[in-house]
């Protein structure tokens, strides 16, 4: 596999390293196998969990602005990032180290909101049906909807340029992943979005697609005792988001929804502003507190 250094600059890799320095690490060690934990800021715990091929990063543009109202702590799934490889091949592979290092880390501290990113949306569901700390949920173009896909386009294999040090060839492919599945607007795609997307994809360990195509969000929602508030970009190709809005909020009186405009299914790299002012104000509304 290439380096991260083999498709971008150092400034971009500095920026990286910068909103990362000035996290504290945690590592919880379940089975003899390490999950890492970042934190950043001050208050009520805050949850942020990434998609499949992600990590910490996907939540680049939000950790620092979201720190400064909650204790920000962002995992990274067995399988993904810095984290070890985990046991199984099934949700309970990532689901389960996740609720016991909330456990671990909050215990029965206060209570904790979480946020959950497409595949990592799926995840934080389950988890707020299972561990009784959820204060709030939110999820972010959640994978396990069900509903039909609007694909701009076939996506391409990265892998054989990945395995032949190819490092223009990965770069093109990224870029047009990214472009495709990803982020709405072709300048979105920027060096940031390429080495964040691109490292991810290397060091991914674990397949989530076959779990987030399976479905099953709806009775998830159905047992989740939280309010949850449901997001999508309004040019998310993984799902349609108006109607699907409309069909997850239908008869589920805990439920809010939300559309951002100008955005793709990364819709918190991609409009930052718009959805890191979206999840203050959820976090922060008291009108639907237990």
């Amino acid at each position: 596999m290439l380096p991260p250094t083999a498709t971008t600059d150092e400034a971009t890799r500095a920026d990286l390293g910068a909103v990362d320095a000035r996290a504290t690490r945690r590592v919880v060690i379940r089975d003899g196998r390490a999950m890492v934990w970042r934190c950043w800021g001050q208050g009520r715990p805050l949850v942020l969990v990434h998609g499949g091929h992600g990590s910490w990063m996907h939540w680049v543009h939000n950790v620092e602005a979201l720190a400064g109202h909650a204790q920000v702590w962002v995992p990274e799934l067995p399988g993904y990032g810095d984290s070890d490889a985990p046991v199984g091949k099934d949700l309970a592979a990532v689901l389960d180290p996740l609720a016991e290092g909330m456990e671990m880390l909050f215990g029965e501290g206060p209570a904790v909101d979480v946020v959950g990113f497409s595949f990592g949306g799926l995840v934080a569901a389950h988890l707020a049906t299972r561990w009784t700390g959820v204060r709030r949920l939110a999820l972010l173009a959640p994978a396990g909807h069900g509903g039909a896909r609007r694909p701009r386009g076939e996506l391409r294999s990265w892998r054989h340029a990945a395995r032949e040090g190819d490092a223009a060839t990965l770069a093109d492919v990224m870029r047009h992943n990214l472009r495709l599945q990803m982020l709405h607007d072709e300048t979105a795609v920027d060096a940031l979005a390429l080495q964040i997307h691109t490292d991810a994809c290397l060091r991914t360990r674990f397949r989530s697609k076959e779990i987030s195509r399976t479905g099953g969000l709806a009775h998830v929602l159905d047992a989740c005792p939280a309010p949850v508030l449901l997001a999508w970009g309004e040019h998310d190709v993984t799902v349609e988001p108006h109607a699907m809005a409309e069909q997850l909020a239908n008869g589920r009186p805990n439920c809010r929804t939300a559309i951002v405009p100008d955005a793709g299914h990364w819709l918190q790299y991609e409009q930052p502003h718009l959805v890191n002012r979206l999840l203050i104000d959820w976090l922060g509304d008291a009108a639907l507190e237990n």
